[in-house]
Formats: structure tokens, C-alpha cells, sequence
């Protein structure tokens, strides 16, 4: 009785794991991901006016946002609307210091990010990401948005410049099906170790 009790769980718990890489694949075909500053990524150097570079993105639920620096001199913090104004990094909704953090436009609002070093913000390092509320069901990047044509690994080429400074910095969001299944995978693995 128990083993079948078991086994019944399993495949519920399979078919939500299957059900949930669906939904958020029909989500994630439509998603563009974006390169903080381009080519020239998240820095102090060059006089980067990320208040122009978010200017010209049509930003959506389901995109991905990618600050690339080095992460010895730079971070990324993400404020509320005071903090950005004021360049205030003390209390952060969330810090990321990697060097290749990627975030995942959730909702639509405004996500606000600035560079937590001393002076940094002060020099203009600091973002204001405004999703828009969609008006269609569509959410398809906007026909003004440069998509690249599909490349075998659409993220690198849209986070990693290619030989000319004009590479694009929006593709399609292919990878999180691999995520997906690593996700599917844990879920069933925590369910099995739960149910032994």
C-alpha cells in the first residue's frame, strides 16, 4: 500500500514538475535579455549614461537583465526609488557581486540598481529599469528592439561582445529550459528523499 501511495505521488509530482516547465517556457520563449551599457557593461570608465541606454529598451515581464564588470572595483545593488535619487546603497533589496549577475524582470514597476563604491553612483554608474505594464497578452519584444537571429547560444551572444561594438545586446531567452529541468530534477530528488 505504501509503495503505491509512493509511486501515485511521483507522478503527480512529475506531471506539476512538467506542467510548470511548460508554463514558464511559454513565458520564456518571448523573453529578450539586455546588457547593462552594451558593450561596454557595468562600469565607472567611459562615461556610460545608462539613464539614456534604458531610454531606448522597451523592457518586459519575462526579460533578463545582465550586469557584466569586474567585480574587484563594482556590484550591484538594487534600491528603492529614494536610494537611487540619493545614491544611497545602505539598505539594498538585494546585493549581487559576481561579476555576470543576471535578474529576471518579474512584475512591472520600476527596478532601480546603482554601484554600491563609494562615488560610484555620484559618477553615474546607477540604472532605472522601467517595465511597462503590457496592454496586449503579447509579450514579444516590441518591433523597435533589435532581436539577434538565433545563435547556438543566444545568451552568450547577447552578454559577451563579438568582434565589432555593434553586437546585439537583445536575443530570444532559450536557456531556462535547461533550468527548468535542473529544477524538475530537484524537486523530484527532494520528493523521493522525503518519501524513503
Amino acid at each position: 500500500m505504501e509503495c503505491a501511495a509512493k509511486a501515485v505521488g511521483g507522478r503527480n509530482l512529475a506531471a506539476i514538475g512538467v506542467m510548470m516547465q511548460l508554463m514558464l517556457l511559454s513565458v520564456a520563449e518571448n523573453a529578450a535579455v539586455y546588457k547593462v551599457g552594451d558593450a561596454a557593461g557595468w562600469t565607472t570608465i567611459g562615461n556610460i549614461d545608462y539613464k539614456n541606454w534604458a531610454a531606448t529598451k522597451t523592457f518586459r515581464v519575462s526579460d533578463v537583465i545582465v550586469f557584466q564588470y569586474n567585480p574587484q572595483f563594482h556590484n550591484v545593488m538594487q534600491v528603492n526609488h529614494e536610494g537611487y535619487k540619493a545614491c544611497n546603497a545602505s539598505s539594498p533589496i538585494s546585493t549581487h557581486t559576481t561579476g555576470n549577475d543576471t535578474i529576471i524582470i518579474t512584475r512591472h514597476g520600476h527596478y532601480f540598481f546603482l554601484c554600491g563604491v563609494p562615488g560610484h553612483c555620484q559618477a553615474g554608474q546607477k540604472v532605472d529599469i522601467h517595465v511597462l505594464r503590457s496592454t496586449t497578452s503579447s509579450i514579444a519584444p516590441s518591433p523597435s528592439v533589435a532581436v539577434a537571429s538565433s545563435p547556438i547560444n543566444p545568451v552568450a551572444s547577447a552578454v559577451s561582445p563579438g568582434p565589432s561594438n555593434h553586437a546585439p545586446a537583445v536575443t530570444s531567452f532559450v536557456p531556462l529550459q535547461g533550468i527548468l529541468s535542473i529544477m524538475t530534477a530537484i524537486m523530484l530528488a527532494f520528493y523521493l528523499v522525503q518519501n524513503e
